[in-house]
């Protein structure tokens, strides 16, 4: 099943339908005695996605504590079944209890509320947190049920504290229900029930830390009863905007639920009015129009249209590859093939004409990233039909040019050179793509091998800029003429201006992004474009070059000594450092994902896809919002295979040593008697001239200092998400889908700074402990509204990546995680971070910045390095040229 667009990864499934009160047909079973055909619903319940399944025996004619033990006593003999936690429903106490000592692992107790008072809600609790079992809290107080969003917020805060600061409940694992009420009933006081339930789930959210929030979602749609696609509509809408709101789960029968993206438009519509209460009239709306979708009452289909089947083939060809399809691509390829003879046809005709198109709506904006790459799947797949066939004729077709890309020496990361790969070959270009860590002079033979038009080099890390240096003065000295392409996140246009143009005689142009690469190639290779447009690059560098020359750097820049004189002023008399409740090493391996999943955050995942905004606005922009939403869609279930799969394995090590800061250096002692160092850190400092009253920061300046005796502490970690990948990218890969691939990649890449961030998190709570009673739900984690910072190694607080040996030597990376650097110190595998901890509340991110030569001789100096090797890993922040 897919499930609606969602905020979150986590939203889970409550099924329903071993409910006697909910379903008719599962009480009619369990009045009967027919237990096993019982067992099978709950089986279904699970086998169609549901994570926890509520069981209800409240029925007036039957003994419900019995046959709640019955029943929960024979799934527990039903792996398949018992696999899924458990939801004990009922409002009678004696049951919930009988039914909590038959449970195996954890519970949840559907419901308790302050319904009789305080009194029997707090025995309530303190039973279950006995039984060990979390608890939903209903919205319910000795006054009544919760209607209003302000009533729901009182009570459930109310309870919240009872629940924690007296009992003592863990906040993780309360779940309210702000209680579901249907709405479209004809009553304007029932008008804004839905509004009521999210704007409260918000605020419980925002205001009751780790508090869950779930609910009946089909008590929302109790108006159309007997309409089931309108009622499936309502819960898909319902759910759309609640979960985004912070529900985290919900009672809903998870083998019917409509995809929200897949409703009618005009019903859709109608039901987002009822629900958000958009207008006086929705009621009336949604009722005139909901005899039109009540069909036969067995749900809404979720089935395409097919009507652009009846087409002829080149359309259905056109058709497909602009809207991603690839389940009739073969066989269409097959008619396209008789009906034209050769199999080249077929691909210089229909296929070639419906990626033009797809070219011409990408560079109009007209299409986003995700859906180019869904239709270069289909073009693959369809050339792959083709490929028998070509062989036999060993015919090729014409191609715009061929394209050689790379990412160079001592680097692995390649999503965005794939990216840019698939882009170009949906622009009728021969790609051929080198992968990760090439050197260059396997570069400069596979050009001349494959006689490429062009060579397009990529790279993430800093050490990358300087290989690219390299390659480009090779290219010089061998004698190429093809131009050379520089992309990837820490290149720049100055950087190619000022570095790297003046080592190549021919054309060398920064691409920015793979929205550019199109336009760059076409220009370069064409006859008519190609002078203009190459000596309008080469004038616009001239300036770069010639401004960077002309700027006056000690306008900007102060002495080392003067800038270190301008230290952060902590003082220190006054301020104790935190001793680490668990101090040294901690190996951590297989973390559970889904635990990962909740720290995700998604603006950068967007930001992958060149679909750039925050989340969750991005899915309601007026441009972008509709594909943001459908590739969420995508992440979310592939994200739920790699969970539920195990597709992917999560390790890491921390570490918290004791260390005092010596200089601009901080080092770290072999033991607590801080008489003998076993390794220092070397940090350089903002040499930036700054406002009054603003230091110049280092990171040092947030450790005490030797002289003064105050102990001190320094944390280090290595995480990664990304043990496994390769076989299920091949595995994508060898099928023609590089979709696929790069959304694998780029969540496994979330995921390691996911894990990063639930790291810190328990260093700040657990480890270390310096912020043991932190509240912060997942927003405020994303915005590092906590204390203390972990800045990565090669990053601007520290930008010289070979501090990452240091690190590695610390915490044996290596061997506790099964990450390891290349030589130029990028981590592998790829969806991996590290860095350091540091506690002071003062500490913050700051990027060091451009530094001036003496600094960098101090630096060179203080960890005993020749001066050149310094500047080759400094080379961006060097305030003057080498």
């Amino acid at each position: 099943m897919t499930t609606p667009s969602r905020s979150t990864a986590n939203f889970i499934n409550v099924g329903e339908r071993t409910n006697v009160t909910g379903s008719a047909v599962f009480k009619k079973m369990i009045l009967n005695g027919d237990f096993d055909a019982a067992l099978d619903v709950a089986r279904n319940q699970v086998e169609n996605g549901a994570q926890i399944i509520d069981i209800n025996m409240d029925e007036a004619m039957l003994d419900s504590k019995a046959a709640m033990v019955r029943f929960l006593n024979l799934i527990a003999a039903e792996p398949d079944i018992a696999r899924v936690p458990i939801m004990i429903d009922s409002s009678k106490w004696e049951v919930i209890e009988a039914g909590l000592k038959c449970v195996q692992g954890k519970a949840i107790v559907n419901s308790i509320s302050m319904k009789e008072g305080e009194d029997v809600f707090r025995e309530h609790a303190r039973k279950c947190r006995r039984y060990g079992a979390a608890v939903v809290v209903m919205a319910f107080d000795e006054q009544g049920q919760a209607d209003t969003e302000e009533r729901k917020f009182a009570i459930c805060q109310r309870a919240y504290r009872i629940l924690v600061d007296e009992i003592g409940f863990p906040p993780e694992d309360i779940c309210f229900d702000p209680n579901i009420f249907a709405v479209a009933t004809g009553i304007e006081e029932h008008n804004n029930y839905a509004v009521d339930f999210i704007e409260a789930t918000r605020r419980i959210k925002a205001h009751l830390p780790h508090a869950k929030v779930s609910g009946g979602v089909s008590n929302v749609s109790f108006s159309f009863r007997g309409n089931n696609p309108v009622r499936e509509a309502i819960h898909s809408v319902f759910l759309y905007h609640a979960i985004r709101a912070g529900m985290d789960m919900g009672i809903v029968n998870a083998g019917q639920l409509a995809v929200y993206d897949d409703l009618p438009a005009e019903l859709r519509d109608a039901v987002e009015d009822v629900i958000l209460n958009r207008r006086p009239d929705a009621t009336e709306r949604l009722t005139d129009l909901a005899p039109k979708y009540k069909g036969d009452g067995s749900g809404i289909e979720n089935k395409q249209d097919l009507t652009w089947r009846e087409q002829p083939v080149e359309k259905r060809i056109a058709h497909a590859l602009i809207k991603g399809i690839t389940d009739f691509i073969e066989a269409d390829t097959e008619e396209a093939r008789q009906q034209l003879g050769k199999p080249i046809n077929v691909i210089e005709g229909p296929l070639m004409a419906a990626m033009n198109v797809v070219g011409d709506l990408f560079g109009e904006g007209k299409m986003f990233l995700p859906q180019v790459v869904k239709s270069a799947r289909v073009m693959k797949k369809a050339v792959a039909y083709l490929e028998p066939y070509l062989e036999q004729e060993k015919c090729e077709g014409d191609t715009q040019g061929r394209i050689l890309l790379a990412t160079v020496k001592g680097d692995v990361h390649d999503i965005g050179k794939n990216i840019v790969g698939v882009v170009l070959q949906c622009n009728n270009y021969d790609v051929i793509d080198m992968g990760v860590m090439v050197p260059a002079d396997r570069i400069l033979a596979k050009a001349r091998e494959v006689n490429a038009d062009l060579i397009g080099l990529s790279g993430l890390i800093t050490p990358s800029l300087d290989e690219m240096v390299h390659v480009a003065k090779e290219m010089q000295r061998q004698g190429f003429t093809v131009p050379l392409l520089i992309g990837g996140a820490t290149t720049s246009k100055l950087h190619t201006a000022v570095k790297i143009e003046p080592q190549y005689a021919h054309p060398v142009v920064h691409v920015k992004d793979a929205s550019r690469a199109v336009g760059v190639a076409g220009s370069l290779l064409s006859k008519d474009l190609k002078p203009n447009y190459v000596a309008a690059i080469r004038a616009e560098y001239e300036e770069i070059r010639i401004r960077r020359a002309a700027r006056d750097e000690a306008r900007d820049l102060i002495p080392l000594a003067q800038a270190q004189a301008n230290r952060v002023p902590i003082d220190w008399e006054h301020y104790q450092p935190p001793t680490p409740a668990e101090p040294g090493i901690q190996v951590l391996r297989d973390i559970p994902l889904d635990e990962i999943a909740a720290y995700i955050d998604w603006t950068f995942f967007f930001h992958a896809w060149q679909l750039k905004g925050r989340f969750p606005q991005i899915l309601d922009d007026p441009e972008k919002g509709e594909e943001a939403r459908k590739l969420h869609a995508d992440a979310l279930a592939m994200l739920h295979q790699i969970v539920t799969e195990q597709w992917l394995s999560a390790q890491a090590v921390i570490g918290l040593f004791p260390a005092n800061a010596v200089g601009d250096d901080v080092v770290i002692y072999t033991d607590e008697t801080r008489s003998d160092e076993r390794l220092r850190f070397h940090f350089l400092r903002k040499q930036g001239k700054q406002p009054p009253g603003r230091p110049n920061e280092c990171l040092a300046d947030f450790i005490a200092p030797a002289e003064i005796g105050i102990p001190d502490y320094l944390g280090g970690f290595a995480c990664t998400a990304g043990a496994g990948i390769d076989a299920h990218v091949k595995r994508f890969e060898a099928d023609h889908d590089d979709y696929s691939a790069l959304l694998l990649k780029a969540l496994a890449d979330r995921l390691a700074e996911a894990l990063a961030e639930l790291l810190h998190h328990r260093i700040r709570t657990r480890h270390w402990r310096y912020a043991q009673d932190e509240g912060l739900d997942t927003a405020a984690l994303i915005d590092e509204q906590y204390q203390g910072i972990r800045p990565a190694i090669g990053y601007p607080a520290c930008p010289d990546h070979t501090e990452k040996d240091l690190l590695w030597e610390l915490l044996d990376a290596e061997r506790n995680t099964g990450i390891w650097l290349t030589e130029s110190k990028a981590m592998v595998p790829t969806a991996a971070v590290s860095g350091l901890y540091f506690s002071h509340p003062d500490s913050r991110y700051f990027a060091v910045g451009k530094i001036n030569k003496d600094q960098v001789i101090d630096y060179a100096e203080r960890k005993g390095l020749p001066l050149a090797e310094i500047e080759r890993w400094l080379g961006p922040n060097l305030a003057y040229d080498i």
